[in-house]
């Protein structure tokens, strides 16, 4: 395998992950706003709160998504290390997209429904980038066996495309 197919494995390889937490995290976004807007609507709880709550859901049913999901083929020794981090990384996303909200709704008054949604949306997204990195690098790591057996693939398949004579000397 040459070292540009290697590359290009590896990006459609990342594309392939990306989708997939991205399909998981798009199912926590619906989940999040549900429970957001019935917790909002339906009762007393303050705005802030009642998104930490739909953060809260929201978590739980992402974690089941992106382990027997995106992750599935990743690591699975060790789950409550890897449970751990998942919730202290979450706990991070949590106050960083609960903490734009807080700001937008205590600090500028921004707290109509709409401005509640919008900021919420916002801070999701900034949330959910944390969550990309700190879940891939940290939670969910890639065995180290598989980089073993992609790099030993790579070596044989240059092997075997150079002439015998190339080879020998």
């Amino acid at each position: 395998m040459s070292e540009r197919s290697a590359l290009r494995s590896r990006l459609e390889a990342l594309v392939r992950e990306v989708a997939k937490f991205g399909a998981v995290g798009g199912a926590g976004v619906v989940v999040n706003f549900a429970v957001f807007n019935l917790v909002r609507h339906l009762t007393e709880v303050p705005v802030v709160r009642a998104s930490i709550i739909a953060t809260v859901v929201a978590t739980g049913t992402n974690y089941l998504g992106y382990r027997y999901f995106t992750y599935r083929d990743r690591d699975k020794q060790g789950r409550t290390k890897e449970l751990t981090l998942f919730l202290l990384f979450s706990a991070v996303g949590l106050v960083i997209e609960n903490g734009l909200l807080y700001v937008a709704t205590y600090g500028f008054h921004w707290d109509s429904p709409l401005q509640s949604n919008i900021f919420k949306f916002l801070g999701i997204g900034v949330a959910t980038l944390f969550r990309f990195w700190s879940y891939r690098t940290w939670v969910f790591r890639a065995l180290p066996a598989r980089e073993a057996v992609e790099t030993a693939e790579s070596f044989l398949a240059d092997r075997a495309q150079r002439p015998r004579s190339a080879s020998r000397k």
